[in-house]
């Protein structure tokens, strides 16, 4: 950027500001636009895809630059930030036509990822969380929060492994780490965390009196044990820099913010980032399918934005807490008994907006009125839905009740003053009733006979003139005229002071004329100022409020999720699982929630299951490929963590003793994307379960050391299994899924190992998958009828028939097998599968590009569905 001094004054301007806000892109208001220039705009012209111009910067040299309207800043807004960057809204301080020299503008706030508060910019149903995070050794502060809805909570971490399951299960958009965190810290978060922007903070910060006396103040206190923070040196800190950090860029005092939560790893289920991935409970293994597919998107069946976001918060922090388990399932149940009235909660949820955002664009003074309409409309439904509520007795349902307070002074204070239609902007007037205020209504009364006076005037100057053509009108440069085309400028009176001229007319004005303008403008331009200044008092007015519509808010979304989830209980057959202390799991004919609803009339085929600490403590379950094992694996994890959300089961009936961490060891997708290989990747997670595994635990392991040699591989999942049986530390509830049948025999050594088998029927040299899971070993392995099934070549499958009876028989060693046919004669002349499809159809292709390897179970059934609607109609 230029530094020499020739710049023009207002590049001048925008270099002091640039400098003092270098960090991303700097909005710079001209008039009805924010213009970038320099880096800026060479930068943000490639990644809106808008024309990069110039602009004269002084002494003949040119700038720079790009723009975009004010009023549509938001799309734009969202794809910087998208793109990793920070956006600094540099505003006009003054109106341009009364300011002296150059306009002054200040830069009112700085967008960021996790301070974004643009309707259009975050999305409606997903927390946008910001954290902070600090510590010294294994000893980590973590605070989350989402400016959005005003949730602010902190707690401690006593590993980095612990502080990354956290950070993996929150809807994060940034995080705040210390400068000297940097090196270590920030590389770590873009690889586990990637769409998340790291932004460093200066290690003096951090300090902790500081950051608890900005807490102290914030919420008015003079301790801050009340939250639970008398020993989170840490956190306290994190907390601090936190709430520091969004008043800076908000350029607010972020008066929403009420309360912070403390709380602990133990108040919930742990999911660690690779058991989130494998069980798809908010996202799919493959966005482009967004989130169908995943538990979220079969229960996800609420009606309000408030609704949804607690869904899957309950989804993603299981409870541990008995009390508070039956608390939820009661009031699901009770929902569950009365469908009509069901029905009509549900309906009156339809029509109440998002309490919790509305309240903060209040705070953080970026409501218009259309808001406060909106939060007018939810307040009225609030009676409505309180009476509805008196049917049921259950005490969260009645608790819930009593959190729809009565705000009807407030509402009556919108409806009065607000008009039901107003317009997005706040300075162009239309915002205030008729009635309201006197003040304002003499004001519009003389704008509005002001412009009445205007058209008598025309009337009387065409009689007094005899020009028929004459008119009054106005534009915002001259203000009003009268013009006259050029023809009947022999008929204009001398008392008409010329304006203007134009190519066929001229315009006038008179001393009547001027004297009426002054006082017409200046009442409109008094009035929608007037309004202006109650809008902003109505709307601090609202503010009061804020803890009510804060409880009621809450109480909504938690009415709204248990609704969702009676409706899914009512329409999919679910039972009401009891859930107990105890290490026994036992669930009779269970269904895989997400799988039974994408193969919806295809039929779906139920499972027992029964789990403790003793004898049936290790599940080895065999079978072949295709046959249903890792549904059967996911199926007892997902109707696990869905009883323990509070919900009820696909099951006809479910016991569940409580588990305190659900672990999976499935696939390997991203890590094999970051060079590490199967093996690695298996070896990582299966030591990570090892590691943190307690006897209240439920681990799935699917195929462990698959990728390894075939000996390595049945040595290291025989030791795996043997050290889960055997160690007091660990001894955790196992569903083992293996290939190697070598491992069944572990059932007559350890009394907690039970052999399980997928049910696979033979039928003229053919199998057909029952999908059942029944008791004993796999007897055999049906590779070969699978690799039929997967189209290779008839020569590979009898040639691989050869080699096994062989190898079966032990007649012969494999160096000694003699050369297949295709070998002998050349592969041109071995005798070719007959295709059973036309190839042209495309079918074929369609299945040599999957990669079964990587499907889920979830994922085949869908892209089965997806070839099928596609080939039966050729």
């Amino acid at each position: 950027m230029n530094m020499d001094g020739t710049l023009t004054p207002m590049m001048q301007q925008y270099r002091q500001v640039k400098e003092s806000h270098p960090d991303g892109v700097l909005f710079f208001r001209l008039g009805d636009f924010y213009e970038m220039f320099f880096e800026d705009a060479q930068k943000a012209s490639q990644i809106l895809n808008i024309a990069l111009t110039s602009r004269e910067a002084g002494k003949g040299k040119k700038a720079p630059m790009c723009g975009i309207p004010f009023h549509a800043a938001e799309s734009y807004i969202a794809k910087l930030l998208s793109a990793g960057l920070k956006v600094s809204i540099c505003e006009q301080m003054e109106d341009p036509a009364q300011a002296r020299g150059i306009v002054k503008r200040e830069v009112i706030r700085t967008i960021t990822p996790g301070t974004v508060l643009e309707t259009g910019v975050v999305a409606d149903k997903r927390n946008n969380f910001l954290a902070s995070i600090t510590g010294k050794g294994d000893q980590f502060g973590l605070s989350l929060m989402d400016v959005t809805t005003g949730e602010f909570k902190v707690t401690e971490l006593t590993s980095k492994e612990e502080l990354m399951r956290e950070l993996a299960r929150q809807s994060l958009s940034e995080c705040l780490i210390p400068k000297s965190f940097e090196q270590d810290l920030s590389l770590f978060l873009s690889r586990e965390l990637p769409r998340v922007m790291v932004t460093a903070i200066e290690d003096w910060k951090y300090d902790f009196e500081t950051c608890q006396n900005l807490l102290k103040e914030h919420f008015h206190i003079q301790s801050l044990d009340g939250f639970g923070c008398r020993d989170l040196t840490w956190g306290v800190m994190a907390s601090g820099l936190i709430l520091n950090y969004v008043k800076e860029t908000l350029g607010n005092s972020a008066t929403h913010i009420t309360q912070l939560l403390s709380y602990q790893r133990t108040d919930a289920l742990r999911l660690d980032k690779i058991t989130l991935r494998n069980m798809e409970l908010l996202d799919s293994l493959h966005p482009m399918e967004g989130n169908k597919g995943t538990l979220l998107w079969v229960l996800d069946q609420t009606r309000t934005a408030m609704g949804s976001r607690l869904l899957q918060h309950w989804i993603t922090h299981p409870l541990l807490d008995l009390h508070e388990i039956y608390r939820r399932q009661e009031g699901v149940g009770e929902l569950f008994e009365w469908g009509v009235e069901l029905g009509k909660l549900r309906e009156i949820l339809g029509d109440i907006r998002d309490l919790e955002r509305l309240l903060s664009r209040i705070h953080c003074d970026f409501a218009n009125a259309r808001d406060l309409v909106s939060l007018r409309i939810s307040l009225e439904i609030m009676p409505t839905l309180k009476a509805q509520l008196n049917l049921f007795h259950c005490e969260i349902l009645s608790s819930l009740r009593e959190d729809l307070v009565d705000l009807s002074p407030l509402k009556e204070l919108i409806e009065k003053a607000i008009e039901d239609h107003a317009p997005l902007g706040l300075r162009e007037g239309g915002m205030i009733r008729h009635g309201y205020d006197l003040a304002l209504d003499e004001l519009r009364d003389i704008a509005r006979s002001g412009k009445d006076w205007v058209t008598q005037l025309q009337k009387k100057e065409i009689e007094r003139t005899g020009i028929k053509s004459l008119k009054v009108g106005y534009n915002r440069v001259f203000g009003y005229y009268i013009e006259v085309s050029s023809p009947n400028l022999p008929q204009v009176p001398l008392d008409y002071i010329r304006k203007q001229t134009l190519a066929n007319a001229e315009r006038f004005i008179t001393e009547e004329l001027k004297h009426y303008e002054e006082k017409i403008l200046g009442a409109q331009g008094k009035s929608e100022a007037l309004e202006y200044e109650i809008f902003i008092k109505i709307r601090d007015e609202v503010k009061s409020y804020t803890a009510s519509i804060q409880k009621m808010a809450q109480a909504v979304a938690t009415l709204d999720t248990l609704t969702s989830l009676a409706l899914v209980a009512l329409k999919n057959d679910y039972v009401w699982p009891q859930v107990n202390d105890s290490d026994v799991i036992e669930i009779e004919e269970g269904r895989h929630p997400v799988i039974e609803q994408i193969s919806v009339g295809e039929g779906f085929v139920a499972n027992d299951t029964l789990l403790d600490g003793h004898e049936n403590q290790i599940l080895m379950i065999t079978g072949p490929n295709m046959a249903g094992k890792s549904t059967y694996l996911r199926q007892v994890a997902l109707i696990v963590l869905m009883a323990q959300m509070g919900s009820f089961v696909p099951a006809q009936k479910a016991s569940i003793g409580l588990v305190d961490q659900i672990f999976t060891r499935i696939g390997a997708n991203d890590e094999l994307a970051r060079g590490q290989s199967t093996f690695m990747v298996e070896m990582n997670e299966t030591a990570n379960i090892l590691h943190h595994a307690t006897p209240k635990s439920l681990v799935i392991l699917d195929e462990i050391g698959r990728g390894t040699s075939t000996f390595d591989g049945i040595s290291i999942a025989w030791s795996v299994a043997e050290y889960l049986h055997q160690d007091p530390d660990v001894k955790a509830r196992t569903l083992f899924a293996t290939h190697y049948h070598e491992l069944t025999d572990l059932e007559m050594t350890l009394p907690g190992v039970k052999n399980y088998n997928v049910m696979v029927r033979e039928w003229n040299d053919k199998i057909i998958f029952v999908r059942k899971i029944v008791r004993g070993g796999a007897d055999k392995s049906y590779g070969i009828h699978v690799a039929r099934l997967a189209g290779l070549p008839k020569a590979v499958i009898e040639r691989a028939k050869d080699i096994l009876s062989c190898l079966e028989e032990g007649t012969i060693r494999l160096e000694e097998l003699p050369k297949g046919p295709f070998l002998e004669k050349g592969l041109e002349d071995a005798p070719r599968q007959l295709t059973l499809f036309d190839p042209r159809s495309g079918l074929v292709e369609a299945l040599k590009i999957l990669d079964l390897d990587r499907l889920t179970p979830v994922d085949a059934l869908l892209k089965l569905k997806e070839l099928k609607e596609k080939f039966l109609k050729v």
